[in-house]
């Protein structure tokens, strides 16, 4: 990274290191789509729905996934500000370490809690059995997808974005040829879908780990000295980014419960049908996100604080445009959507009704993911936990358990819009407060 071009060209270099991360984000979520419109075509709503009511498991590895790659991706940054690439490259080392043995651990304990998970939820068995099956494959790919997101974090750090957007590329068309195979002509329905997927993120494996073997300026692998105070730092760092997505997982929870018990199987396919376009704004959010991080944390390390707020700035106006936008296509394009997933009346009703209010939330949410980005790469871990659990564990929660009560369907699309617009005052008063302490006018711009 050169200082002087981020200062002078601040909004060509945050697109020019947003875009390709956007891009694999997008394309990660694509495979998402892939496999819904696949499973809804050709198995049926209740595929979905199982399919959705595991998704608090696969937060539950991003979660962990991201506490550990982003505070250490944030220590690494700062350290090459400093010039110090012999501590950045050991950070690199210990951070896939550990990440490979958490996620490895992770999935041992995940398949120990799978029917405890169903008998919660009082899944009927057709829901049961498609949710054993997908899972019971997604064990062994979750791991995989992990590790390959952490190794994409540390070649964005480097400044090479464009190859882990190619190798990205790759992997979803490899997910979606392999999932028209296996499920349009082979018939493996959900089991398909997960073959498809752990197939394609090992393929991504063996290239990740080509460039670091052959191509890599900055990260080597090498045998690494393990330090106690790296491991804290890196945990507490990515603190915000593991409260974010555990809240994540325990509110998809409650959604998956109070849906299942007040609507049922036709809600919570709906309701998965809806979270699919907010899951692919919310990666093109998180993308802007990752591009902007290593930029922050690098500023900020060389002490250009000021550089380091402007890169904020202009990256929260960006992701507030991309939300407008958004919302003016899913006002225009309800009807069409609603139908793409399932040919189902009842669902297609409550879709039609539902994704132009979950959208209002997309107006909000950029400011509040770029916020928590902010925090976490200035190394004020503490700031961006308060804000991600207050947005997704304790607001939303509120939420989720008193809108639906009174207002039903209507509620629970109010839930994101609600909790996002409450959490932005948290923003903004964290926002205010760290401009205050390095002398500025407290103008509360984002």
């Amino acid at each position: 990274m050169n200082l002087n071009t981020i200062k002078n060209q601040s909004f060509k270099t945050i697109l020019q290191f947003s875009i390709p991360s956007i891009i694999a984000m997008v394309l990660t979520s694509l495979i998402t789509v892939a496999d819904g419109f696949f499973i809804g075509n050709y198995v049926g709503k209740e595929g979905l729905a199982a399919v959705n009511l595991g998704l608090p498991i696969v937060y539950l590895y991003i979660a962990v996934g991201l506490m550990i790659s982003v505070g250490g991706v944030a220590i690494a940054g700062m350290l090459l500000g400093r010039a110090d690439a012999e501590k950045a490259e050991n950070v690199f080392n210990q951070t896939l370490c550990t990440t490979s043995v958490a996620v490895v651990l992770l999935s041992v304990l995940v398949w120990r809690c799978l029917d405890p998970v169903l008998h919660i939820l009082q899944a009927d068995a057709q829901v049961g059995g498609f949710f054993k099956d997908y899972y019971g494959i997604m064990l062994l790919e979750l791991p995989v997808m992990v590790i390959n997101a952490s190794f994409g974090m540390f070649i964005r750090g480097e400044g090479k974005p464009q190859y882990f957007m190619q190798v990205n590329i790759l992997n979803v068309m490899l997910n979606i040829l392999l999932d028209y195979l296996f499920i349009r002509w082979f018939g493996w329905g959900v089991l398909g879908v997960a073959f498809a997927s752990l197939i394609a993120a090992l393929v991504t494996l063996v290239l990740i780990l080509h460039f670091f073997f052959k191509k890599s300026e900055v990260y080597k692998f090498r045998k690494f000295v393990f330090s106690g105070e790296v491991l804290r730092d890196t945990l507490l760092n990515g603190s915000s980014e593991f409260v974010g997505e555990i809240s994540l997982c325990i509110s998809m929870f409650a959604y998956n419960f109070v849906i299942l018990k007040n609507i049922g199987v036709d809600g919570i396919t709906a309701f998965t049908i809806v979270g699919y376009i907010a899951y692919m704004f919310s990666m093109v959010i998180i993308g802007f996100g990752q591009g902007a991080s290593p930029l922050i944390s690098f500023t900020y390390g060389a002490k250009e604080y000021q550089l380091a707020i402007s890169i904020r700035r202009i990256t929260n106006m960006i992701v507030l445009a991309s939300g407008a936008a958004l919302l003016l296509l899913v006002s225009g394009g309800a009807g069409w959507y609603s139908g793409l997933f399932v040919k189902n009346e009842a669902v297609e009703h409550m879709v039609r009704s539902g994704v132009v209010i979950y959208a209002i939330s997309f107006l909000f949410s950029g400011i509040n993911t770029i916020s928590s980005f902010y925090f976490t790469s200035i190394g004020k871990a503490k700031e961006s936990a308060i804000i991600s659990s207050a947005r997704g564990i304790v607001i939303l929660l509120i939420c989720i358990f008193i809108l639906p009560a009174f207002l039903g369907i209507t509620g629970v699309w109010l839930v994101a819009p609600v909790t996002e617009v409450l959490t932005l005052f948290l923003s903004l008063f964290f926002i205010d407060r760290e401009a205050s302490t390095k002398g500025r006018a407290t103008d509360l711009k984002v």
